[in-house]
């Protein structure tokens, strides 16, 4: 691998268990293809979860031949809630939960570690401006777009003129927490769902893991009450396994995940009227899934985004691509953003 000594930044990406890194050079290309992870340690402080930063920034220049002399900044993005500035809630999060992550500020932290610039994003924001940057390639800086990431939650990040969009507090783009009309989405003797935060019919509350252990599945078992997954032993592994049933053409499944389809669609529908974005990018488990079930997914989505005949020709609806590095990626964009030249 050739030495790289024009400026380059470095993207981090921290997880509950693992943290993700990825050089991006000068010329805008990533030196490293896959995941190049290190135990993230966060269950065990937050002094010792940014050293393992450290480490991980250090391995991957080493891995690359990239100088520390030539890295002019350093993406970082976590899980949230967070601000904009990257200092952990004040209640902490599912990541993040000791109280001694209560109300730290990550960013500031690490960059006292490094002696580096450390830009912060949230992990849905990061994702989403790697999805925009893929997508828009050179046009990226003229366009916008909105992504949705199913996963145990629904994240999710705006951009808007090729920047992530982050708010006042730091919480734009949190998708999952929409509130979404439910009215022909659920069956009439369908529960309002509850999600995890407390909302009652929000976009997470359908389209996430939780959304289908906490509410749908509990719904839709009992309407196949002869189903194998009333036998798996909980609800927990059940949510796990519904996905390899809808690949199978599982009936069962496919009501399930025909709702968080009608859900995003629905959720797409209001940005549309919000932000009227140039692409809608969809990612997580429900896309990473063999081509015939990913394009049916995808296909209810569309047909239940309701697009003007002008936003039909302006808009794409495409995937979240290489969603295990989108992260380290976007973070790595947004530091590249900071950079002059």
């Amino acid at each position: 691998m050739s030495m790289v000594h024009q400026p380059a930044v470095v993207g981090l990406d921290v997880g509950g268990t693992a943290i993700n890194a990825t050089v991006l050079d000068a010329n805008g290309d990533f030196l490293v293809d896959r995941l190049v992870e290190i135990p993230s340690r966060v269950l065990e402080g937050p002094r010792v979860a940014v050293e393992a930063l450290a480490d991980a920034m250090a391995n991957v220049l080493a891995l690359t031949g990239t100088p520390l002399p030539a890295v002019a900044a350093v993406g970082l993005d976590t899980p949230g809630p967070a601000s904009a500035e990257g200092v952990i809630s004040s209640k902490g999060s599912t990541n993040f939960s000791a109280p001694e992550w209560w109300g730290f500020d990550f960013r500031g932290a690490l960059q006292d570690r490094l002696k580096l610039p450390v830009i912060y994003n949230n992990d849905g924001n990061a994702a989403a401006l790697y999805a925009h940057a893929q997508h828009f390639g050179a046009l990226a800086p003229a366009r916008s777009s909105v992504s949705a990431i199913v996963g145990t939650g629904l994240g999710g990040g705006v951009v808007e003129s090729g920047w992530a969009v982050k708010g006042a507090a730091g919480m734009a783009g949190e998708l999952g927490h929409v509130y979404l009309p439910m009215h022909g989405l659920l069956e009439p003797d369908q529960p309002m769902p509850v999600c995890n935060c407390g909302l009652i019919g929000d976009a997470e509350s359908i389209a996430s893991l939780k959304g289908i252990e906490n509410n749908l599945l509990p719904y839709w078992l009992k309407r196949y009450p002869d189903h194998e997954l009333n036998h798996v032993g909980s609800l927990a592994k059940a949510a796990k396994l519904v996905r390899s049933y809808g690949e199978r053409g599982d009936e069962l499944a496919l009501k399930v995940f025909g709702q968080q389809a009608m859900a995003m669609g629905r959720l797409f529908t209001i940005a549309a009227n919000f932000t009227d974005p140039a692409a809608y990018f969809i990612g997580g488990g429900v896309v990473e899934t063999g081509a015939q079930f990913r394009g049916w997914f995808l296909d209810t989505v569309r047909n239940h985004t309701q697009l003007r005949a002008e936003q039909e020709k302006a808009a794409t609806i495409a995937l979240v691509p290489d969603l295990d590095m989108a992260g380290a990626r976007g973070a790595a964009i947004a530091a590249r953003q900071t950079v002059p030249g």
